[in-house]
């Protein structure tokens, strides 16, 4: 009997940190619906913000919350990342996420903007553009981004329900970085913001 109660606060418990872990993703994107809204904080240009109700996301899907083994990146060189314009900013490939989805391994390079990081609040921040095989099709054609903060083990996860597109996605006024050959998925990521227009 105790064996069997502990069994069932085990799957109670993990069915609780599952549902935080969705409610997290579920906040983030009702938090990026608001900043879109907000004539203050928008990237869309002024005729598709008179018009704006919500972004269009897939359905939030806890199999797209992955554990991913973070691997610290050694001596790599600072380089110029590619943008939709002629500027060019800083990075450094900072480390890379190995991780399992749909029973197939993959992996990812997680960068450093030299300059952000210089600002408050972005020491630790690192960024984490791909690719995968919706672009162009159900998503945005250039890829989407996710955030990230240096992780304190050899542990992140990586929710792509909070993927959303570059601002360039929305606005040619913006200068965005371009996803490097290196990230892009073999697989359909059926997670995160959908593209804007059809």
């Amino acid at each position: 009997m105790k064996k069997y109660s502990y069994l069932l606060f085990f799957i109670f418990s993990i069915s609780l940190n599952a549902q935080k872990k969705l409610e997290t993703s579920l906040e983030y994107q009702q938090n990026l619906n608001k900043e879109f809204a907000d004539s203050t904080s928008s990237p869309l240009a002024a005729e598709d913000l008179k018009v704006f109700k919500a972004l269009d996301f897939y359905p939030i899907d806890e199999k797209y919350i992955v554990e991913a083994k973070f691997i610290r990146a050694k001596r790599e060189k600072v380089f110029e990342m590619k943008t939709t314009t002629t500027r060019l900013p800083k990075y450094k490939k900072y480390g890379e996420l190995h991780f399992i989805l749909e029973g197939k391994s993959f992996k990812l390079n997680v960068y450093q903007n030299l300059d952000l990081i210089k600002k408050p609040g972005f020491k630790d921040y690192l960024f984490l553009p791909f690719t995968d095989l919706t672009c162009g099709k159900e998503s945005y054609i250039g890829g989407r981004y996710l955030d990230a903060r240096i992780p304190k083990k050899d542990v992140m996860i990586i929710d792509f329900n909070k993927a959303y597109n570059p601002y360039c996605a929305y606005n040619h006024k913006y200068s965005c970085p371009l996803v490097p050959l290196e990230n892009d998925l073999d697989i359909e990521i059926k997670a995160g913001v959908k593209k804007f227009h059809d």
